[in-house]
């Protein structure tokens, strides 16, 4: 298989200023100066400036990218510092994109960086993504990634994805009509629908290893330069599975579904099919004569944090996987809660198909409950 060619014309020779600064690219056989004239002339989109987008954004500045999209609709949070590098403290409640945008500012200059603050969808995908030759998917939702996947396909773009969890990771280069004779693979020949809602935990709900973010937005950065440069082996057709605790990367071919297999729609979000409780009724019911069961669907980790006393914990995969096994009587009034309030749903729907009658989700979850009943816990 040959390689596959640059994928941006070089721009304008370098100057000593530029010379000097991308030296070390200069000596690479690999990149050179054309390569680097690759680089300058390049537009990459890079959507989510969380984990990923936050190493990634930077090596890509570092590596002389003259332009940058930066897509994010989420503002910093204390608990992004642990792994968003790009962040700095005082960025705390300020737009992700604004925080991103003058970090790569003040790493490279002459970088010409171009900020969305919006969530891409199928609705605005052609507007936030027009000029980009490439896309790095950094985000962490299921939405989006299908999102960014069919916005890609059509557009023509290569999209480099990854995801993590935990520990492990997964890496690939999506392209679904890459020059000839390469064959395009993307994300529905991985996974060809999103999962159930509430049935894969985030990062926030499960957490994951800062380090690990770094390495994979690294990779990513890395396999945006190649295909600009038209360097080396991309990961198209392949997916690196990285799992860190046994410091191990595992390449996985990827090979495209059937031609006459129609994409699944992209799954829509679902609608409420149980009554929702705030938290301060509940607190009032909690001291009543008849109070609730509150079921706790969280993992262990997540309750060491903060909790609702006197809750029955059960974790949700449990949950999925026999709800009977609960011992709650088919007319007891139950309240299910997770953080925010997704995995409490498909709990809800779990135990309602298997008999129960009455049924409710804590509006917001345990995050609404600190906020509005007992602060004195802390938030995650």
């Amino acid at each position: 298989m040959p390689p596959l060619p640059p994928l941006v014309d070089p721009g304008p020779p370098l100057d000593r200023g530029a010379t000097e600064r991308y030296a070390r690219h200069l000596l690479l056989p690999a990149v050179g100066e054309l390569g680097q004239r690759r680089l300058r002339a390049a537009h990459v989109a890079v959507i989510g400036a969380g984990g990923l987008g936050s190493p990634a954004l930077l090596y890509l500045a570092a590596a002389g990218v003259g332009r940058l999209t930066i897509i994010d609709d989420d503002v910093v949070d204390v608990t992004n510092l642990q792994r968003q590098v790009i962040h700095p403290d005082a960025a705390v409640g300020q737009p992700k994109v604004d925080s991103a945008a003058a970090a790569v500012r003040a790493l490279n200059p002459d970088v010409d960086v171009i900020t969305h603050r919006a969530r891409l969808s199928p609705g605005n995908a052609a507007e936030l993504l027009a000029g980009a030759h490439l896309v790095l998917d950094g985000s962490d939702n299921f939405e989006t990634r299908y999102a960014v996947n069919d916005a890609c396909a059509a557009l023509g773009l290569p999209c480099v994805w990854a995801s993590v969890y935990r520990l492990q990771a997964q890496v690939s280069v999506f392209w679904a009509d890459p020059p000839a004779p390469h064959r395009g693979t993307d994300l529905r020949d991985l996974f060809p629908a999103p999962p159930a809602p509430g049935t894969v935990p985030t990062c926030g709900d499960a957490g994951v290893l800062g380090a690990l973010t770094g390495q994979v937005g690294s990779t990513m950065a890395g396999e945006a330069v190649k295909l600009i440069c038209g360097i080396g082996t991309p990961l198209l057709g392949r997916v690196a599975f990285v799992d860190l605790a046994d410091a191990t990367v595992t390449h996985l071919p990827l090979a495209p579904r059937p031609a006459h297999t129609a994409s699944p729609a992209p799954a829509t979000p679902p609608t409420h099919q149980h009554p929702l409780v705030t938290p301060t009724d509940l607190a009032a019911e909690l001291t009543s004569e008849t109070p609730p069961v509150v079921l706790d669907v969280r993992e262990p980790a997540e309750v060491a944090i903060a909790a609702i006393p006197g809750s029955l914990r059960v974790p949700l995969a449990d949950v999925l996987a026999d709800p009977t096994a609960i011992g709650l009587a088919p007319d007891a009034d139950v309240v299910v809660h997770c953080k925010v309030q997704p995995r409490a749903e498909a709990a809800a729907a779990a135990l309602t198909q298997a008999g129960a009658s009455r049924v409710r989700v804590l509006a917001g979850g345990i995050l609404a409950w600190v906020r509005e009943v007992d602060p004195s816990q802390p938030a995650y």
